[in-house]
């Protein structure tokens, strides 16, 4: 079979017809990189259009794939996070940076406070909720001294894929499969319990990006439109008991239910409740600690 072989600018041109072109061109540079190690002044120096047969006929296939808006990510198999590398497939959502920006928090949090304790919360235990691709979890173990991580999910493809990932980035993590609506009644366990849990409701669903919807697991982003706080509350209440006290309870949100988040906290009894904007101004995170 004969490939035409494409410079860098008609690559784009391709993409141009479903992202705008900041964003084609991005994705087509990553291809590029990622996948047929050409550097940005390679691309610029015409090397695109220099890719062996074989090349020319996956980068061929790859395109095919991002037109049919298949997200990139899903194409190579790979995703930017926190400065590594993760494996992603169909059945795990992409790691986003909004939830890079929480690990951030949650790490430089801890690493505080182990040096204001000086060194008391020594082998501090973290539980993550609804691991996915394990990337929180993961994050978490390589970014804070000494942790020792937990991570649970419903799916035994998340599992493995997590799995696979902690392996390959060489991260300490012990995951078990638990379902985030029926989680057993635990005592001063965890020192963070955070989640990322699904909480998208299905009347949204128009207003959300085709690739998100069509590709990435809807278990893993929709709620019932009557129950916006189901994963939220059910998380909530579990912590309560299972954090130590002084322990911290850590969210990504849908930033529509922040008040409401807050208010059955507060009803559970968490004290020094913060809501967290994200970088681009949305109230994306909130933190709670155990009286």
């Amino acid at each position: 079979m004969y490939f035409c072989t494409m410079n860098y600018e008609e690559l784009c041109q391709r993409l141009c017809k479903i992202y705008d072109a900041g964003e084609a061109k991005a994705l087509v540079r990553w291809v590029l990189d990622v996948r047929f190690g050409l550097s940005t002044a390679d691309i610029y120096c015409g090397k695109v259009t220099q890719l062996s047969a074989n090349d020319q006929a996956e980068l061929e296939k790859i395109m095919q794939r991002l037109e049919k808006a298949e997200p990139v990510q899903y194409v190579l198999g790979v995703a930017d996070f926190c400065g590594r590398q993760f494996y992603v497939a169909p059945g795990v959502l992409i790691p986003r940076p909004e939830t890079a920006e929480l690990c951030h928090l949650i790490g430089e949090e801890f690493k505080g406070k182990l040096a204001e304790d000086k060194g008391k919360l020594k082998g501090c235990s973290v539980l993550d909720i609804g691991t996915g691709s394990g990337c929180i979890a993961i994050t978490l173990a390589l970014d804070i001294p000494d942790s020792k991580v937990t991570a649970w999910d419903i799916s035994d493809e998340a599992l493995a894929i997590a799995r696979h990932n902690a392996q390959a980035l060489g991260a300490d993590v012990k995951f078990e499969k638990h379902d985030a609506l029926a989680l057993e009644t635990e005592a001063d366990r965890w020192d963070v319990i955070v989640s990322n849990p699904p909480y998208i409701c299905r009347k949204e669903a128009d207003e959300m990006e085709e690739n998100v919807l069509k590709y990435e697991p809807d278990t893993a982003l929709f709620v019932p439109d009557d129950d916006p706080l189901l994963f939220y509350r059910h998380i909530m209440h579990y912590a309560k008991l299972a954090l130590k006290q002084g322990g911290r309870l850590y969210y990504e949100i849908n930033p529509i239910y922040a008040d409401s988040i807050v208010e059955n906290l507060q009803t559970l009894g968490f004290v020094d409740i913060a809501k967290i904007d994200d970088q681009y101004g949305k109230t994306r995170f909130i933190k709670a600690t155990k009286a």
